[in-house]
């Protein structure tokens, strides 16, 4: 067992601090629904921001992430729009605001103030818990594989064997330390609610900052000392019609690697990712913790502020980070030990770096601030996917006068059947790369076409979001099966056209919107789009009602947003490379992108 005293002691002092906060945080949690799941609307933006930064730094992320550094350089930066990670800056321009005028707990029930109560929304309220869930479990089951395959390296199965009563097989080792792990996060999760989980990841962020500088560190000095041997094209974020990075005199296992992601030609994979990337941004946040944080600010301007913040706590340290791993990983890559059932798994890069070079004191701390890293993410999650179950299907059809108490139970089962679910759908996942794919080309696929049209067409109506929603599901659970072997993102298209054809029978095949509805809605959120029969009516009632004139300054805001992100990416990898002139015209680019965001987006931000 290669943990010390005092690194053993770090970690159990945090898991101990968990339990605290969860038991701490109950009492106010048993409150009402509202407190247990948005804190009551009381946390500040700064500190939502921060915890949702913190949700976003988590440890299967991270794996991936140095494991995409390490094959495919700076270059790497593109690869996270799958998810795509610039759906913030939407979030923050414009989205969060709309979306937090609703004033709802969860995104299902705002479904009502888009199209009422009828038979068709009643089917959209359906199919949108429905993809929570399915969501959720993902997510649950995505940090359940990552945390498990990060402790075997340090906890080793031979050591732990021994005060074990029973035998568990190689291949589900992981899965044994992702379920006791996933016991900690469980707990102050379905204890203390959103309140214990803001805090919890308060304490996470900062372990985690402490690391990723001192990590940065030591890969600088180690850089100083040792050269890197790097394949042509690692070193610059541009790229031709092709990756074109060849590793075969260097790592020639690393090129197998390339060629199982998918991303050899990346021009077109490039495109790909932003035309999905844009639509599912667009689309607005997906039914998961990104949207209860907002839900859970206490104004619409905090509602942007926090979104905004996100990028600002995340991207420049997590990236000193994965710069930091990437960079030994490179140098040191004889000593790392990436054999799985004897075969070379690149996913083992960050867990082996640490082993290898992280020193007494500062391992505890990187350990603690990882295992947290996980934990907020699960505990995001499943508070998300609480909501939906409780507030959406217990409150809202079974038992809509239920008393607190009742409240309470309906969230710890509700919890812990996810957490039993997303446990089993761990242990039929490959890898963790194969689990994020599949959520982020598919289920985010999935989502796109009927959660774009219920911002900018009134014409669009429950009917359509329920058969549009069916229409990319069905193929987001079926597709990896009929064409095996292909990317994800790839079958998007496809994916999308038969959503969109849902969305438009779906919509046609019913009536319009109870026009009080749509009226009231346009008149609380503003949004633009194609409006226009709704638009007048709400004019002839309101004279002095003004129409939402800001999509060209919205576009303007989210293209210097975008770009303002990626310089906060792709500065702190160059600060660790110390490449003089990249870093001055990155950090460059991140102040002046944040100058014309303080002119044209802050400043105008309502009071």
């Amino acid at each position: 067992m290669i943990l010390s005293g005092i690194d053993i002691s770090i970690i159990l002092i945090y898991l101990g601090a968990t339990i605290f906060l969860g038991l701490y945080f109950k009492k106010r949690a048993e409150q009402s629904n509202k407190d247990y799941l948005l804190g009551g609307n009381t946390v500040p933006w700064y500190m939502l921001g921060l915890s949702n930064a913190s949700g976003m730094f988590d440890i299967s992320g991270t794996m991936w992430l140095v494991t995409l550094l390490f094959v495919y350089g700076l270059k790497s930066a593109w690869i996270p729009w799958l998810w795509p990670v610039f759906n913030q800056i939407f979030l923050m321009i414009f989205l969060s605001m709309w979306l937090r005028r609703s004033n709802v707990t969860t995104g299902a029930e705002w479904i009502n103030t888009r199209f009422g109560f009828k038979r068709g929304a009643n089917m959209s309220h359906t199919i949108v818990i429905i993809f929570a869930i399915i969501m959720g479990l993902g997510y649950l089951a995505y940090g359940f594989i990552g945390i498990g395959k990060f402790v075997e390296i340090f906890v080793p199965w031979e050591y732990v064997s021994q005060y074990i009563p029973f035998e568990v097989a190689g291949e589900y080792v992981p899965h044994f330390y992702g379920i006791i792990l996933t016991c900690f996060a469980v707990f102050y999760t379905l204890l203390g609610g959103m309140l214990s989980i803001v805090w919890t990841d308060v304490m996470q962020y900062i372990l985690m900052a402490v690391s990723s500088i001192v990590i940065a560190i030591i890969a600088m000095i180690a850089l100083s000392d040792n050269p890197m041997i790097l394949p042509d094209g690692w070193m610059t974020p541009f790229f031709g019609l092709r990756l074109e990075i060849d590793w075969t005199t260097i790592i020639p296992e690393v090129n197998e690697k390339i060629a199982s992601d998918g991303f050899s030609l990346f021009s077109v994979f490039f495109m790909m990712m932003i035309f999905k990337g844009v639509l599912v941004s667009l689309a607005g946040p997906a039914p998961n913790y990104d949207m209860q944080k907002i839900l859970s600010t206490k104004s619409v301007r905090e509602a942007a502020l926090m979104s905004g913040s996100v990028s600002a706590i995340l991207m420049p340290l997590r990236y000193l980070m994965i710069g930091g791993f990437g960079v030994l990983a490179i140098i040191y890559y004889d000593q790392l030990d990436l054999l799985v059932n004897g075969e070379i798994d690149f996913e083992q890069i960050l867990p082996s770096a640490i082993q290898q070079f992280v020193p007494t004191g500062l391992l505890g701390i990187l350990l603690a601030g990882l295992l947290a890293a996980f934990m907020s993410t699960f505990a995001g999650t499943l508070n998300a996917t609480q909501a939906y179950i409780v507030n959406d299907i217990y409150l809202k059809h079974i038992n809509p006068s239920a008393e607190k108490k009742k409240i309470k139970w309906a969230n710890y089962i509700a919890g812990l059947g996810m957490v039993l679910l997303s446990i089993i759908l761990g242990f039929y996942a490959k890898n963790v790369n194969d689990l994020l794919q599949w959520i982020v080309s598919g289920l985010y696929g999935s989502y796109v076409a009927a959660n774009l049209l219920k911002w900018y067409w009134w014409r669009f109506n429950g009917n359509g979001f329920f058969w549009g929603m069916v229409g990319g599901l069905i193929p987001a659970l079926s597709f990896r099966y009929i064409f095996d072997g292909v990317l994800d993102l790839y079958t998007f298209p496809l994916m999308l056209l038969l959503s969109i054809i849902g969305c438009v029978i779906g919509t046609y095949t019913a009536p319009p919107v109870d026009e009080e509805v749509l009226k009231k809605f346009y008149k609380n959120v503003k949004p633009w789009g194609f409006w226009k029969p709704i638009h007048d009516k709400v004019k002839a009632e309101d004279p002095s009602f003004q129409k939402n004139m800001n999509f060209k300054s919205d576009m303007f805001n989210v293209f210097i947003g975008i770009i303002w992100q990626t310089s906060l990416v792709i500065f702190p990898i160059y600060l660790v490379l110390m490449e003089g002139v990249p870093i001055l015209i990155t950090l460059g680019i991140a102040i002046g992108t944040s100058y014309i965001l303080k002119k044209t987006w802050y400043d105008k931000l309502p009071a």
